[in-house]
């Protein structure tokens, strides 16, 4: 690998998002646990915040284990797992087809799984003086982001914002610059929510030209601070201070929220031409269901189904068991701000866990 791993934690390190160390029953776990070396993983930055927790709860239960997490972006991950540098893999977006047939070699010939892990609202989010919140439904943001809409007092977004005093500002767009998957998602919102304002396919990539651009989600959020009249869009949980949008759903105006994101889940189907244990949500963009915001990411962890050995067996399995149980979903809530898995999502993604096997 030529990247460094840069969210590396000791198992005697002070920094316990969880407070894993001061709880008993942890404690004996971590006696009793056997599991021991050093679990490598990359991709999105989203879940930077959710992975430190996640991390620091394993870590404390099994101290003789390290994990490691580089937050390269979704694309980076997934290039790290296929090529064999990581053992596993963080991403806004699920494999292609393409990546689960390149996974085949590299996964023993086995093929790769997604799982579920994390879900999170994508806030649009801005910097202007004075205002905390904005009403912007999907075709005005498509027409900011497009280059349409240039000026924070434009018809469109006055009309959306009865009472509002808004400023003669020029509007500068903020976007990624690596391959992500939160783009993928913003882009996907964009392309089915918009009524056809956004011309362009969902992408990783952003796909429009001007603006300016940041890598990560901590580049991105860098850079909308550093100015006003700046507008991204990022993971709720790295928001802080900046001035947050409600998306239009139906006739409601629905803020980023951790029970808007399960409410918007709730409403999406499974994609039912995947493997059973491949594990994908159909995000349903559009819906008008009470509640729902349906700007959200649901973010992966990415194994093979079979490793070369037994010790990197153990390590993902239990790893990844971890995450998803509730004690890890509730890590990554504290953390993060991410909404839990249901329990009927947690059985399906565990037994999937649990068939990860060895090659024979």
């Amino acid at each position: 690998m030529t990247a460094a791993f840069a969210l590396t934690l000791t198992a005697c390190g002070s920094d316990d998002p969880v407070g894993g160390a001061q709880n008993g029953a942890t404690a004996d776990a971590a006696a009793a646990s056997t599991l021991s070396g050093e679990l490598n993983g990359a991709g999105a930055s989203s879940i930077e915040s959710a992975m430190e927790a996640w991390r620091s709860g394993f870590q404390n239960e099994n101290p003789d284990v390290t994990v490691n997490y580089d937050p390269v972006g979704s694309g980076g991950g997934r290039t790290q797992f296929l090529e064999g540098g990581v053992l596993f893999a963080g991403t806004d977006s699920a494999l292609t087809e393409d990546e689960l047939e390149q996974s085949i070699e590299r996964c023993a010939g086995a093929t790769a799984i997604d799982l579920p892990v994390y879900v999170s609202p994508i806030a649009v989010t801005f910097n202007l003086d004075g205002i905390d919140s904005l009403n912007l439904s999907a075709a005005t943001v498509a027409a900011i982001f497009n280059g349409t809409v240039t000026r924070w007092d434009a018809p469109e977004i006055a009309a959306e914002n009865p009472g509002v005093t808004l400023p003669s500002v020029a509007i500068t767009t903020v976007h990624r610059s690596d391959d992500s998957g939160t783009t993928k998602n913003f882009t996907d919102y964009l392309s089915k929510a918009s009524g056809g304002v956004w011309a362009h396919e969902p992408s990783g990539d952003w796909p429009v030209e001007g603006g300016q651009s940041a890598q990560g989600t901590s580049g991105l959020i860098q850079t909308v601070q550093s100015a006003q009249g700046t507008i991204g869009y990022a993971d709720l949980s790295k928001v802080g201070a900046l001035g947050t949008a409600s998306i239009k759903v139906g006739d409601a105006w629905v803020a980023p929220s951790e029970a808007a994101a399960a409410a918007a889940l709730d409403a999406s189907p499974r994609d039912d031409s995947r493997d059973e244990k491949d594990i994908v949500i159909k995000l349903d963009r559009t819906t008008s269901a009470a509640g729902a915001y349906p700007l959200v990411l649901v973010s992966y962890g990415v194994a093979c189904t079979a490793y070369e050995t037994q010790e990197d067996v153990e390590l993902v399995k239990a790893f990844l068991t971890y995450v998803v149980s509730e004690q890890g979903q509730k890590a990554s809530e504290s953390a993060a701000g991410s909404a839990p898995i249901s329990a009927a999502l947690r059985t399906d993604v565990q037994a999937a866990i649990d068939s990860i096997s060895a090659a024979s």
